[in-house]
Parts: C-alpha cells; sequence; structure tokens
C-alpha cells in the first residue's frame, strides 16, 4: 500500500487526488492539510482516516478538532501543522496541491525529510527552483509535476537524454479571452474570467489562465524542473487542449502527449510512477476531433506571458515578485477592488520597482514577497 500526504486537500488538485485515491483502493492517505474549508475537510478526513490533519487557521482547526473528537486524528495549525504533515514519518509521497508561497516551506521539509514530491505548487519552483532542485539532487528524492503540462513534458522525456532537448513546446488553450484586444479586455467581469473553456480548475488558476500569467508561471516551472533555458521553452496556444504539450529534440523529432482534458491523468501519472494503471474517464476520438489547430501566443493583448519571460531570464528574486504581484492583484480582482486590466498592471509595476537579488535565500524569497505587496497596498 502507498502512503501519501495531500496538502491542499480541499482544492481542485486535492479533491481530485483523493479521487484517483478511491478509484483505485491501494493508497492509505497519512495526511490532509486544508486553509478554512473544514466541513469539507472533516468529510475527507472521516473517509480516509489519516493520522494528522491541518488547518491553516489555529480557530478553525479547533473547531474542527471538537468535530473529530471521536476519531484518532491530530488537529494541527498553521506552518508548523503544515510543515508536521508533509513530513508525516509514514508517507513516502506528498502532494503539494497549496495555492501561493506557503507550499516552499513544507515542500523542503518533506524533501529533508525524504519524501518524494508530486508537485502542483507551481510556486515553489518559480521562486525558488535553485533551491529545491539541487535539495531534490542531494537528498536523492523524486519530483513528479502533476500540471497537465509538465507532467506531458515528463512523459515525452521519459526514457530520452535530456541533453538531447532542443525546445519545450508548453501547450496553453489560450482561455477564455482569446482573440480578445485590450479594448474589449477592459469590460470583463470576475464572472467572466472564471469560465474556462476546457479545464475545471480552482478560482486563482482561473483567473491566472485567463490574463496568460498562469502559462507564464509555467515557462519558469519548466526551466527548472527540466534543466532547460528560459528561450528553449516555447508556448504554443492549442485551443482545444488536446495536446498537454511537446518536445523537440536536436534531431528535429517532436515528442508529444495528447488527451482528454482531465487532472486526473497526472494524478495518478505522479502517484504510480512508472506504472499507468487505467483510468476511468473520456477517450480522445480522433474520428470526431479531425484538426488540431494552433496559434502563436498574443503578448501584446497579454502582457502577463511577457512579464514572465523577463522575470524569469533577469532571475534572483524577480520572479518571486512578479508571482507574489500576480497573487494580490488576482485576491483583488476577485473581490472587485480592481478592474481585470490592472492584474498585469500591477505585476509590471512591482517588477519595474524592485531591486533583483541574486540566489535568494527562503529568507530573502520571502523578504520580495513582502516587499511586493507592500509596494502594491501604498499605490492600489
Amino acid at each position: 500500500m502507498k502512503k501519501i500526504a495531500i496538502l491542499g486537500s480541499t482544492g481542485s488538485i486535492g479533491t481530485q487526488t483523493l479521487e484517483v485515491v478511491e478509484t483505485q483502493g491501494d493508497i492509505v492517505v497519512t495526511a490532509l492539510a486544508a486553509g478554512s474549508n473544514i466541513k469539507l475537510l472533516e468529510e475527507q478526513t472521516r473517509k480516509f482516516l489519516p493520522k494528522l490533519v491541518c488547518v491553516w487557521e489555529e480557530e478553525k482547526a479547533r473547531e474542527l478538532a471538537v468535530s473529530i473528537k471521536d476519531l484518532p486524528v491530530r488537529v494541527v495549525f498553521g506552518m508548523e501543522g503544515l510543515i508536521e504533515a508533509a513530513t508525516e514519518p509514514s508517507a513516502e509521497i506528498v502532494v503539494t496541491a497549496v495555492v501561493g508561497m506557503i507550499g516552499i516551506r513544507p515542500t523542503i521539509a518533506a524533501m529533508e525529510a525524504g519524501k518524494d514530491i508530486a508537485l502542483a505548487n507551481k510556486e515553489t519552483l518559480v521562486t525558488a527552483g535553485h533551491i529545491i532542485m539541487p535539495l531534490a539532487k542531494k537528498r536523492g528524492v523524486n519530483i513528479f509535476p502533476v500540471d497537465s503540462e509538465h507532467s506531458a513534458i515528463f512523459q515525452c522525456l521519459n526514457g530520452e537524454n535530456k541533453k538531447t532537448i532542443h525546445k519545450v513546446l508548453l501547450t496553453a488553450s489560450g482561455g477564455p479571452f482569446r482573440g480578445k484586444t485590450r479594448e474589449e479586455l477592459k469590460a470583463v467581469q470576475v464572472e467572466d474570467a472564471l469560465k474556462h473553456p476546457n479545464w475545471s480548475m480552482g478560482r486563482k488558476i482561473t483567473i491566472d489562465s485567463s490574463t496568460m500569467v498562469n502559462k507564464g508561471l509555467e515557462v519558469m516551472e519548466a526551466k527548472w524542473l527540466f534543466d532547460v533555458d528560459m528561450d528553449q521553452v516555447e508556448v504554443v496556444v492549442q485551443p482545444k487542449s488536446i495536446i498537454h504539450s511537446m518536445v523537440e529534440f536536436k534531431d528535429g523529432a517532436v515528442m508529444a502527449q495528447l488527451g482528454t482534458p482531465d487532472m486526473k491523468l497526472p494524478i495518478q501519472y505522479a502517484l504510480y510512477y512508472p506504472e499507468r494503471r487505467f483510468l476511468p474517464g473520456e477517450r480522445l476520438d480522433f474520428w470526431s476531433l479531425k484538426e488540431i489547430a494552433f496559434e502563436k501566443p498574443d503578448m501584446v493583448n497579454f502582457p502577463g506571458l511577457s512579464l514572465a519571460y523577463q522575470a524569469g531570464k533577469r532571475g534572483g528574486t524577480l520572479p518571486t515578485v512578479f508571482n507574489a504581484a500576480n497573487e494580490r492583484a488576482v485576491e483583488k480582482f476577485l473581490s472587485r477592488e480592481i478592474s481585470y486590466l490592472s492584474i498585469t498592471d500591477i505585476i509590471e509595476g512591482a517588477m519595474s520597482g524592485h531591486t533583483v537579488k541574486e540566489n535568494p535565500s527562503v529568507e530573502e524569497i520571502l523578504e520580495a514577497e513582502n516587499a511586493a505587496y507592500e509596494y502594491i497596498e501604498s499605490r492600489w
């Protein structure tokens, strides 16, 4: 029986991971961690009976502890609790599906404890890839990507020599506003941006997909995961989300991974690698598909992607500022404090005013995050 811990169990990736656990029937969940949705966390705890559950908010943790006092489950809270969940002794692999930079410390702690990582928290590599990747090598642990695009690349590279990569072709759907101009985007409301054409995701990542910021984060993540330069990662818009990503090799061959847009596939692949198991669900029908169309990404009307390339190429603390500014801007947009176009305006402003620190420590990364937040609060 494989034993796993899930950080972010009540979110989109976390709930789908538990669906995989339930379908397969041979995985033991040893720890669960969530933000504040204790109603769902209680349901998950009663169904999967982990040894430990963590709630980010202390008050909610106390409330949950009362609700599940009939169970032999320990309840912890905050960052210390998150780290405790990530390092639960019996867990072999940790699914890091929390949103945001709070994923950095528990991911590092899990790796230090010898756990493999099923990585769904892209901010960890975007901001601390220079720390995470050498640590994985030092500790001899695996990082299995859960993002559909990075899982696709990982699958395309199975059995290949990474030194023969010429280019990583990262596909994007283009989001709900593909083809729109800046003028047309002025009227975008929260409800519009939350309607992704293909994928069912959490609110924050759905907004990021609509601005193409999410693809920018994925470009930076790919740089670290596959040890390539930013210039070797090319974004290709493929609106139907059938090709999840591709790799072009030095000899001109291109390997692609195709499938229906179902996040349970990369989740299950990460948990059982290198084994492939049956996964219930829809299959590709090439007769009805007929064709797959491609477009170049629009970096003029969607500047989030070009800003991400700028941050990734410069490195140091600039990717942290890009990520932190986006997180706060998306929060403000979702709470209707700013307009849709202000999201990338805020990112650009925070980046232009930042003095980059090279090779930052975790503490310096978090300081850069706070500095970005302070900049935004002082001006927006």
